[in-house]
């Protein structure tokens, strides 16, 4: 993608959020998305932590694999050196949030860590790459698909958050009931997937 305007920037976020999302189109970080959406402030938490450290990836793999991977004929390690690259960041919050932000770093628990395997982290890295994506694409792709997570994962929290007070038939009780709402959402997100933009 080598022309860049203002128009293909917010064309590209809108696609990332909506058309594209992580969670109910590319089926990517699904592991936290059911994990930590029982309370819609953990899941903001959580949405803002994966943004960050989306954003922040997407800027550093872009570089280290223009600037080091590539001239060094080392393409094939992206994927090694972009899951090294998120561990750090994930370490760099942790640190952060435990000092800062002590009730958020333990109402995340052990989901803070896995963003290091999120796949939906490395995913957009991986894209960024794959598309041909410059610097500014990049990042932009990175934090629109963030948004989109964080959006995703705050819809569910709050169907979560009613559900709490319904009666589901026994069966359905607690983890079905949560993939069945899950599906619906998905199925309502499915109307972004016939727009075409660009």
């Amino acid at each position: 993608m080598e022309g860049m305007s203002f128009g293909g920037i917010i064309m590209l976020m809108i696609s990332a959020i909506f058309i594209d999302n992580f969670i109910f189109s590319k089926f990517l970080g699904c592991c936290p998305f059911l994990g930590v959406s029982k309370s819609p402030s953990t899941s903001l938490g959580m949405g803002c932590a994966v943004t960050f450290v989306m954003t922040l990836s997407g800027a550093v793999t872009y570089c280290l694999y223009e600037f080091i991977l590539v001239p060094a004929k080392l393409e094939y390690l992206k994927t090694i050196a972009f899951i090294l690259v998120i561990a750090s960041l994930v370490q760099i919050i942790e640190f952060f949030l435990k000092s800062k932000v002590p009730f958020l770093y333990e109402s995340l628990g052990i989901y803070l860590p896995l963003i290091t395997t999120n796949c939906a982290v490395l995913g957009a890295a991986l894209i960024n790459i794959q598309e041909g994506f410059n610097f500014i694409y990049s990042v932009v792709y990175c934090f629109a698909s963030g948004i989109g997570f964080t959006m995703a994962i705050m819809i569910f929290a709050g169907v979560r958050t009613r559900m709490f007070f319904s009666r589901p038939p026994k069966s359905f009780k607690g983890t079905p009931i949560a993939l069945i709402a899950a599906g619906l959402i998905a199925m309502a997100f499915m109307g972004f997937s016939g727009m075409k933009i660009g």
